[in-house]
């Protein structure tokens, strides 16, 4: 019984917390604004004369150095769109649930074309959990350039801002990017502070509700 009415206790101070439940599907969409933007505009900067989509389409469509894709312009166009528009709806909390599905198909294709064949790792580490196949190879290379580095360079200097690491360009980000945005899909872009709040507001007070 003591217990029953200490769980319950504490089930209450938690409910407390829902008052302020719109701060995790808008710091989610927050995280993954830049995210999308920044990849999008790689693509393409449509208000850069010099940017163009042709480098992303050719890379989709070569199958010696790029992925192969078929239809690879129309594809690169709806990646590019689909990042490009989508940041723009999960900056205004805008259809933010129809914009995740977009996104998490491009998520899922990036994974399976372009990392699922490295592992789970975005970058080697030992104490990963999911190590990939050829971590101890990459440790090695990364330890000589290390040594070299040290031996000719100016090792501080060049580690200042951060320790050099390997990439291995697995799926843990497309996968990570994935997870949040199924998240969103099913909770929405979040009370107040988005513009899909206001819209089911005002139809609900439209109807009555």
């Amino acid at each position: 019984m003591i217990l029953t009415r200490l769980g319950c206790t504490l089930k209450n101070g938690l409910d407390k917390t829902r008052g302020v439940d719109f701060l995790a599907p808008l710091l989610l969409r927050l995280y993954l604004v830049p995210v999308f933007w920044v990849a999008a505009n790689n693509k393409w900067n449509p208000f850069d004369a010099d940017s163009s989509l042709e480098n992303t389409i050719n890379w989709f469509a070569n199958p010696d150095w790029g992925l192969g894709l078929p239809f690879p312009e129309l594809m690169a166009y709806l990646a590019w769109g689909a990042e490009y528009f989508g940041a723009i709806a999960l900056l205004l909390g805008l259809a933010v649930r129809w914009m995740a599905i977009p996104l998490m198909i491009t998520m899922v294709v990036a994974a399976v074309t372009v990392h699922w064949q490295n592992g789970w790792q975005a970058i080697h580490d030992g104490m990963s959990a999911f190590p990939s196949d050829n971590l101890d190879g990459a440790m090695d290379r990364l330890e000589k350039a290390r040594s070299i580095l040290q031996e000719h360079g100016n090792y501080d200097w060049l580690a200042e801002t951060g320790s050099f690491v390997v990439l291995n360009n697995g799926i843990e980000f497309a996968a990570t990017y994935f997870v949040m945005l199924l998240t969103l899909f099913f909770i929405g872009a979040g009370k107040y502070l988005s513009l899909d709040y206001w819209i089911v507001h005002q139809c609900r007070q439209n109807r009555g509700d």
